[in-house]
């Protein structure tokens, strides 16, 4: 600034410092006198407000159900990996490459490993918990499973199952019958059950469970 305008400079800078010290004090002073609305501010020293959490989904709450029906008659809960490789998944559980019944699986396959693929059920997970646990087994596995099928209103290519374990000494088809009806009492009340004939390659003899809920 040259000489001959610092006095005339200086002078508005002070007249500017002075007006905007005022406008500050003058808009603090309406703030503190002014009744605040209430839910605008409020009390900035209190606590935040708790967060609301959501409601669990049906899927969870029926999950949880069957989880506590068995838990009360010593099952206990193993999981495994949804990205399964073959052997688990297939091989293991008597289905060896070519054979018919994996082709009722309708598997999705991750393209860069022809081995590796979306567990189809939950029963690589008991070949797993087989693999590092002796018997006596008792255990159920609840978990995500995936199918390449049309997807409609009463079927997706991604469910949920709940497979059931268990290996003992002088456990017989009777064992499994009983477990299935105390399930399906404990869960829908006052209901019988009809067992089939079935064929699953990893199971002899198997079954299918018929549950009928009425009077």
């Amino acid at each position: 600034m040259p000489n001959e305008q610092k006095k005339d400079f200086g002078q508005a800078i002070n007249e500017l410092k002075q007006k905007a010290t005022d406008k500050v004090n003058a808009l603090k002073e309406s703030i503190e006198s002014k009744q605040e609305e209430a839910g605008i501010y409020g009390d900035l020293t209190r606590t935040g407000y708790p967060m609301e959490i959501g409601a669990r989904h049906p899927i969870s709450l029926v999950k949880n159900q069957i989880i506590e029906v068995f838990s009360r008659i010593g099952f206990n809960v193993s999981e495994g990996p949804e990205i399964e490789d073959d052997w688990h998944n297939f091989t293991a559980l008597n289905l060896p490459e070519h054979h018919p019944a994996r082709d009722m699986q309708d598997t999705f396959f991750i393209q860069t490993n022809p081995d590796v693929l979306l567990r189809t059920h939950t029963s690589s997970v008991q070949v797993r918990y087989m693999e590092n646990n002796k018997p006596p087994i008792r255990t159920i596995s609840p978990g995500r499973v995936f199918r390449n099928e049309a997807i409609s209103a009463r079927a997706h290519c991604i469910f949920h199952q709940v497979e059931g374990l268990y290996i003992d000494k002088d456990v017989s088809f009777a064992d499994m019958k009983q477990t299935l009806l105390h399930f399906t009492q404990e869960m829908f009340g006052k209901s019988k059950i009809r067992l089939r004939p079935s064929y699953f390659p990893f199971t002899e003899p198997s079954a299918e469970i018929d549950i009928y809920w009425g009077s």
